[in-house]
């Protein structure tokens, strides 16, 4: 990892990291703490996209094609001064390397929150969206393994509002804006423990796959 947590309190004095120190210190956290490569996002604004593409299909929803990424493991001040090369630019998160997504509506999502943990089972971080959704992040894989975990589990012919996201699909990470909706913010934050390592998809399907049914 590239800092601590009592690292990410310590923001150098200055114009440039007062201004940008907010931005910089969530984007060095992602990075240096959780093990999380962040992309710079457009944003959106009266349903127009800062890409500057009036007919663009995902207004502040998409990764800025000039804009590289910050590696996982950036430390802090790389992090900060990489993002001020992007100002007001949304925090994306590439899914299929740490992590993949199950997302679910949101209401069923703090349902099976609630349910995972009275049943003890590991959970990884968890996002909930402007738009209804609950995000779980899971082990790598989870998006290919889906159809097949779901016939294992009996549950390969419901009707279910349960879909994965896997490689070649981003995030928006909190507190980012999505999409001019609002922001996106955690259910579960992530921890040390969960953030690097999420459980398998296969240890939360039956809890999640149990509360959209109900749904």
């Amino acid at each position: 990892m590239g800092f601590t947590i009592g690292g990410i309190r310590e923001m150098r004095s200055g114009a440039r990291r007062r201004h940008h120190g907010t931005a910089g210190t969530a984007v060095a956290e992602y990075t240096g703490l959780w093990g999380w490569a962040v992309r710079p996002g457009a944003r959106a604004e009266s349903g127009a996209c800062s890409c500057g593409d009036a007919d663009c299909p995902a207004p502040g929803a998409h990764p800025l094609d000039f804009a590289p990424e910050v590696p996982a493991g950036t430390g802090l001040d790389r992090a900060a001064d990489a993002w001020a090369d992007t100002p007001g630019a949304a925090m994306l998160l590439p899914v299929g390397r740490s992590f993949d997504v199950l997302e679910v509506a949101e209401q069923a999502g703090r349902r099976a929150v609630v349910r995972i943990e009275r049943m003890g089972l590991p959970s990884g971080p968890v996002a909930v969206t402007p738009t209804g959704r609950a995000q779980f992040f899971v082990a790598p894989g989870a998006a290919a393994e889906l159809p097949a975990l779901l016939y294992r589990t009996g549950w390969d012919d419901a009707d279910l509002d349960l879909r994965a996201l896997g490689p070649g699909t981003y995030v928006t990470a909190p507190p980012s804006d999505l999409g001019g909706l609002g922001p996106v913010r955690w259910l579960r934050a992530p921890a040390l423990d969960t953030a690097a390592a999420p459980p398998p998809a296969r240890l939360l399907l039956g809890a999640l796959a149990y509360v959209c049914h109900r749904s």
